[in-house]
């Protein structure tokens, strides 16, 4: 009886079991999309419009890196429109820089 058929076998689920599985852990990013709605009462917040491209960034019309961003914004609400050519790891870098902030909120625009 041979055995080359059964490793064979076994060399094939070793594979698909390898390419399938992933070896590194996602993290989760909170997006809050702009929608209507009702104003909330209370105290007006800073509001900071950011325009995020492939290339650039802009803050309130005036160009800025991501470092500066993050230096610059404390607190409030950050408004970011995506240009057509950004990309996703890009807006992860500008989300990852402002998460974890007390009093920020942050929304993408669609």
């Amino acid at each position: 009886m041979s055995m080359t058929p059964l490793i064979d076998v076994i060399f094939l689920l070793l594979l698909f079991f390898m390419l399938s599985s992933t070896f590194s852990r996602f993290s989760e990013i909170e997006l809050s999309s702009a929608t209507a709605g009702g104003a909330v009462a209370g105290e007006p917040t800073e509001r900071v419009f950011v325009q995020l491209g492939a290339e650039r960034l802009t803050l309130n019309g005036a160009p800025a890196s991501l470092d500066e961003l993050a230096g610059q914004v404390e607190t409030g609400q950050v408004l970011v429109s995506l240009d057509a050519d950004t990309s996703a790891q890009r807006l992860v870098d500008l989300l990852v820089r402002l998460r974890g902030r007390d009093g920020l909120s942050v929304t993408v625009l669609e």
